[in-house]
C-alpha cells in the first residue's frame, strides 16, 4: 500500500472510512481536511450502476457549474472569417491559425480548452491524435463544436465541465476551489449530480447513485450519502 505523509495521515483521523456523511458535513469535512499550502481543488466521484460497455448507459454530459471553478480557463478556437471575430470578441484567447496548428503538433498545450466551427473539422481532424488522449478534442457532443462560438466560449470561462462515465461506472469531475467554502461548494455539487441524475439511462436497472466520494487535491475522501445528495 502506498504511505501517506503526516499531515495526510493526522487529518484522515478526522474522517471515519466506513461512514456516509450527509452532504454538507461531507463538505465540511473535506474542507477541514485541507492542508496544502495552495487553493485546492475539490474533486467528486460518483459511482453508478450502469454497465459503459452498452452504448446506450454510456453516461456523457456537460453541466455549467453557478459558481465556476475558480481558474482562468484559456480557450483556443478553430474559426475563420467573421466566426475568427466573434471569437476574439467573446474573449477567446487563442485563435488557431496555421503557425498555431504546427506549435500543437510540435506539443504546445497552452490553453484548457478548444472550440471548432463544423466547417474547421477537416484541420481539427489532423491533431486528432496530440489533442484527443489530453481531453483537448472539440466534440458535438459537449458543445464544443459549434457555429455558436461566443456562446461556447462564455459557457467554457463561466465553469462547464465536462464528464465522461469510465469502463469501471465512476465519473470524476472537479467542482471548485477550497477557497468557495461549503455553500457555493454545495451548489455546483448538486448541480453536477442534478445533471447526471437527468442522464439516467432507462436501461439502468436498480441503484443508480451507488456512492459519491468527495476529496481535495491532497486531502482524503469523504463519503456522502447518496440519499442526501439528490
Amino acid at each position: 500500500m502506498p504511505k501517506h505523509g503526516k499531515k495526510y495521515t493526522e487529518t484522515s483521523k478526522k474522517i471515519d472510512k466506513q461512514a456516509r456523511y450527509d452532504f454538507n458535513e461531507a463538505l465540511e469535512l473535506s474542507l477541514a481536511s485541507s492542508y496544502a499550502k495552495f487553493d485546492e481543488t475539490l474533486d467528486i466521484a460518483v459511482r453508478l450502476g450502469v454497465d459503459p460497455r452498452h452504448a446506450d448507459q454510456m453516461i456523457r454530459g456537460t453541466v455549467v457549474l453557478p459558481n465556476g471553478l475558480g481558474k482562468e480557463v484559456k480557450v483556443l478556437v478553430f474559426a475563420k472569417g467573421e466566426k475568427e471575430k466573434e471569437a476574439l470578441d467573446a474573449g477567446a484567447d487563442f485563435i488557431a491559425d496555421e503557425e498555431t496548428v504546427e506549435k500543437i503538433k510540435n506539443g504546445w498545450f497552452g490553453f484548457d480548452k478548444a472550440i471548432a466551427t463544423p466547417d474547421m473539422m477537416g484541420t481539427v481532424g489532423k491533431l486528432g491524435r496530440v489533442l484527443g488522449p489530453r481531453g483537448l478534442m472539440p466534440n458535438a457532443k459537449t458543445g464544443t463544436v459549434t457555429f455558436e462560438v461566443a456562446k461556447a466560449i462564455d459557457e467554457l470561462k463561466a465553469g462547464k465541465i465536462d464528464f465522461r462515465v469510465e469502463k469501471a461506472g465512476i465519473i470524476h469531475a472537479p467542482v471548485g476551489k477550497v477557497s468557495f467554502g461549503v455553500e457555493k461548494l454545495a451548489e455546483n455539487v448538486k448541480a453536477f449530480i442534478s445533471m447526471i441524475v437527468s442522464l439516467k439511462p432507462a436501461s439502468s436497472k436498480g441503484t443508480y447513485l451507488k456512492g459519491i466520494t468527495v476529496s481535495t487535491t491532497m486531502g482524503p475522501g469523504v463519503k456522502i450519502d447518496p440519499v442526501h445528495a439528490k
